[in-house]
């Protein structure tokens, strides 16, 4: 389509944010010297950073797309049911989590996941290692390739650019900081994207408040369509808003994406880089507060989209309300170079996971495959080129996961967050608290998790009924009962091991 000069504003306000933003990275992490400062920062990460980098890292680009875009297809229901799950999800991990694993990883000297559990239960040929490797570059392909659809949309929607070039220059513009910055450069991103992303929330949600006429004249039209406004209806939006029931098979597969933050890598690692354990108290407090208030405005504006565009968009499009609802307002009065700030904030929301995402990947490739595996012996300089290598590589991935512009930001995200959950949530949790959890008991709870997420996704949830029910809720329960079973039908872990749980334990309890 042909630009005009609004539109040149806001492309120019846009690939200004994306200059800052590769410019802070560079500059924040360009003097990584081994692999513990390129993947946890040396642990010397303050609590702003930990708890905004964190919740930033989480909320990817459904939180600006892809839940308002399931608010404003079926209504308040599904989107608000899933928004409570993340909140408590958010809470308990920051609670139960955080502390104990940021005492943990240090006891075994551990700066990635799979080499805490490795070291955690003293798995002498790096099996669990492997799994858990494999399982964090198969999902985490599939979640990063959620990112770029939604930036590839973003400029679609927006500059008529096409799909395919806008997202590869995307991802492009992501693995140049990663790849110099490592993690100092992701987090220290992140800080500011979410700060971005919580100002234009509240912005472009007090606009459209006043531009639709008040809580009250919202409020008055949503309600117009049967069961959207309900949560315990559902509406269907495009067939006139016929209303039925939001049953509680569908509540409770909304409230179970809560399990799936404990175990997320890329969270896991801001609780393991935090300078001080002690902070984590404040960083619990600024991130779940952070997360409250994006979840409730992001459907929000599913619904106040819906008020003012009733008819704009259907299918995968509905995920582009967002994008849809800041044009317009621009439109209307906004300054366009205001208006790519707040546009900016897609980019934000996404770039701030895929960053995390990459760098999560490259590490089971490079420290946990390579080094572990491949080479032990490798120099910290060889291990920090495979590193950097490997996140190219995972970007090329999933670009290839991408190629298609119909697929549903929250659809693919749903799944990948299924299989981290599953595969590693229980096993998080029974690591920090049970201490007769043992090596056959933990590669047994990894391998049902993630196993039973792609056999129920692919092969069961089809057949309907029970089956219908999120993926990560019968696979979380699963992978927690074989953790059980099979630790307390096999060999007690040795002394040592209890040695460093209890220790551990003590130091949890020492910085409470």
């Amino acid at each position: 389509m042909e630009m005009g000069s609004k539109e040149l504003m806001i492309l120019i306000a846009m690939i200004g944010y994306l200059i800052a933003i590769v410019s802070i990275g560079i500059k924040v992490g360009k003097n990584n010297k081994n692999a513990s400062e390129f993947y946890i920062g040396g642990r010397g990460v303050g609590p702003w950073i930990t708890a905004m980098s964190a919740e930033a890292s989480d909320m990817s680009g459904w939180l600006l797309m892809g839940l308002p875009g399931l608010a404003y297809a079926t209504g308040v229901a599904d989107a608000g049911w899933t928004a409570i799950g993340l909140a408590i999800g958010t809470y308990l991990n920051w609670r139960l989590v955080a502390l104990r694993l940021r005492h943990y990883t240090e006891v075994v000297n551990a700066i990635t996941i799979p080499d805490y559990f490795s070291s955690r239960f003293h798995d002498k040929n790096k099996i669990l290692m492997l799994i858990s490797a494999l399982f964090i570059l198969i999902f985490f392909i599939v979640y990063t390739a959620s990112g770029f659809v939604a930036c590839g949309k973003v400029f679609n929607s927006l500059f008529g650019f096409p799909y395919l070039p806008s997202m590869i220059v995307f991802a492009a513009i992501i693995v140049l900081y990663t790849v110099i910055g490592g993690f100092v450069s992701v987090a220290t991103v992140d800080f500011f994207q979410g700060t971005l992303m919580f100002f234009v929330l509240i912005t472009i949600v007090g606009i459209s408040v006043a531009t639709a006429g008040g809580f009250g004249a919202i409020g008055e039209a949503a309600g117009a369509y049967e069961g959207y406004l309900g949560m315990f209806t559902t509406s269907n939006v495009e067939a006139g808003g016929i209303g039925s029931p939001f049953k509680m098979m569908n509540i409770l597969s909304a409230l179970a994406w809560g399990l799936g933050y404990m175990g997320m890598p890329h969270i896991l690692l801001r609780f393991m880089a935090i300078r001080d354990a002690a902070e984590l108290k404040k960083s619990r407090r600024i991130g779940t507060t952070w997360v409250v208030i994006s979840l409730t405005l992001a459907v929000f504006i599913g619904v106040v989209g819906r008020v003012l565009f009733p008819n704009a968009l259907t299918g995968s499009d509905t995920e582009s309300i967002f994008v849809l609802l800041t044009k317009t307002l621009m439109q209307g009065g906004i300054l366009p170079i205001i208006g790519g700030i707040m546009l900016s904030g897609v980019l934000a929301a996404q770039i701030s996971t895929s960053d995390s995402q990459l760098l999560q990947a490259s590490s089971a490739a490079s420290q946990n495959f390579y080094q572990q595996v491949i080479r032990p012996n490798a120099s910290e300089k060889e291990v920090m080129w495979a590193a950097r290598i490997t996140v190219v590589l995972v970007a090329v991935a999933a670009v290839f996961f991408a190629l298609n512009p119909n697929s549903s930001i929250f659809g693919i995200v749903s799944f990948a967050w299924a299989g981290f959950g599953a595969a590693f949530a229980p096993l998080i949790l029974f690591s920090l608290y049970w201490k007769r959890t043992n090596l056959p008991g933990a590669i047994a709870g990894m391998i049902v998790g993630g196993g039973t997420v792609l056999v129920w996704k692919l092969v069961l949830s089809p057949l309907g009924g029970i089956f219908s029910v999120y993926e990560l809720l019968p696979a979380f329960l699963f992978s927690a009962a074989a953790i059980v079973i099979v630790s307390l039908a096999t060999k007690a872990p040795g002394p040592e091991i209890e040695k460093e749980f209890n220790e551990a334990l003590a130091r949890t309890a020492a910085s409470r």
